[in-house]
């Protein structure tokens, strides 16, 4: 259900704004996203586990209280990222 190192680090250098950027909200809402794919993921074989579904709903409370900061901050950096991660349909 988590994601593993060498994909976390993955995310990061594709998503950083900088050399040493790891907590900007691209990275975040990037990390936050594979979790929550994962996740979904889980529940397909799982669907009672609701222990999980709870920390669920809290990592999509946090992602959209991330993109909510970055679209009211920069605009064209929320839109460049819900592109680049196919969030919106």
């Amino acid at each position: 259900m988590s994601i593993t190192a060498e994909k976390k680090q993955e995310l990061i250098n594709t998503h950083a704004r900088g050399t040493d950027d790891t907590g900007s909200p691209e990275v975040q809402v990037a990390i936050l996203t594979e979790r929550i794919t994962n996740l979904t993921g889980h529940f397909k074989t799982h669907a009672k586990d609701n222990h999980s579904r709870r920390g669920l709903l809290t990592l999509v409370n946090k992602r959209r209280s991330l993109l909510d900061y970055l679209k009211r901050k920069d605009p064209t950096r929320y839109n460049e990222l819900i592109a680049k991660l196919g969030l919106r349909k």
